[in-house]
């Protein structure tokens, strides 16, 4: 028995793959966002706030790609 999640249709292997595809993008764009709060002497310390904002909108750029795979019919 396939349990579907709430507000998600069933997915194809196909869009499974291109799901995991940018998640799999998503962890690696993540490993560098992280590398710039490390190994940096002080004055070469990248601004946290444009990490900050730029980590969230890399954040919200995949989940948009993932919904845009996905189609969930839920808000």
């Amino acid at each position: 028995m396939t349990e579907k999640i709430a507000g998600y249709r069933e997915l194809s292997e196909s869009e499974i793959r291109l799901i995991n595809d940018i998640k799999d993008l998503a962890e690696e764009a993540g490993r560098v966002v992280k590398s710039l709060d490390h190994g940096y002497s002080p004055g070469e310390i990248p601004d946290p706030r444009w990490v900050a904002i730029g980590k969230t909108e890399l954040q919200q750029g995949f989940m948009s790609l993932v919904r845009s795979v996905a189609k969930p019919d839920s808000f």
